[in-house]
């Protein structure tokens, strides 16, 4: 796992929390030696304040989703920040933290998001919808022949609703029984159904598969 925060005294509380929980904690203290430290070291998660000298939380998280990494993203945001979040959403992150944050919530949200991208055991049925399919237990999706690169929260709401097709939810359904949410902005929700749609639709601009229902939210149809 690697923490990658400027501010000194938070980057040491946030390692012991993580490390009292059993995590293997690596260090840095700027966008550079973090990007650097998260391409050599492959962590299975990223724990990525927003605001870096030398290199942005954001262009770091650009940097490792273009390199196709699998390492999951929990950013570390402030309170005023909602258009960075929601961009940092955008490029691949899988959560977020809100500063101030109690170091207990951190470490939930690091274990949420790590038995979340955890192989799963058992003959779980591949779901198909024409020429996409998704694979549950290996947590691997693929539209034709090409692999999809999915994050975790992208993967998980798509097979939810793929497993689910014809029944609408709304955001705070969405939120709650896909990541866990009891809390949470719903627009969190809207960003990765545009993401997976450009993703998964042949015109995004104009989705067959997950359709809106507007006013309440969203509802798998399927390609046919």
């Amino acid at each position: 796992m690697l923490v990658v925060e400027d501010d000194a005294t938070v980057r040491d509380v946030v390692a012991r929390y993580l490390g009292d929980a059993g995590h293997r904690v690596e260090l840095a203290g700027d966008g550079p030696s973090g990007l650097e430290a998260a391409v050599r070291g492959e962590p299975d998660v990223v724990v990525l304040d927003l605001m870096l000298p030398g290199l942005s939380g954001l262009e770091v998280c650009r940097a490792l989703r273009a390199r196709r990494t699998n390492a999951a993203i929990v950013m570390l945001t402030a309170l005023g920040e909602e258009d960075d979040r929601v961009l940092g959403l955008e490029l691949g992150a899988d959560d977020y933290v809100t500063k101030p944050f109690s170091p207990r919530e951190l470490v939930l949200r690091v274990g949420s998001v790590l038995r979340r991208t955890a192989p799963v055991d058992g003959p779980d049925a591949p779901l198909v919808d024409g020429d996409l399919r998704v694979e549950p237990a290996a947590r691997r999706a693929f539209l034709g022949a090409v692999e999809l690169a999915l994050t975790t929260r992208e993967f998980d709401l798509l097979a939810f609703l793929l497993a689910r097709p014809g029944r609408a939810f709304t955001r705070a359904e969405l939120l709650a029984q896909v990541w866990g949410w009891d809390f949470g902005d719903h627009s969190t929700v809207t960003v990765h159904v545009r993401r997976l749609r450009e993703k998964i639709e042949a015109d995004p601009t104009q989705p067959r598969r997950i359709a809106t229902i507007w006013g309440t939210g969203y509802r798998y149809d399927g390609a046919a």
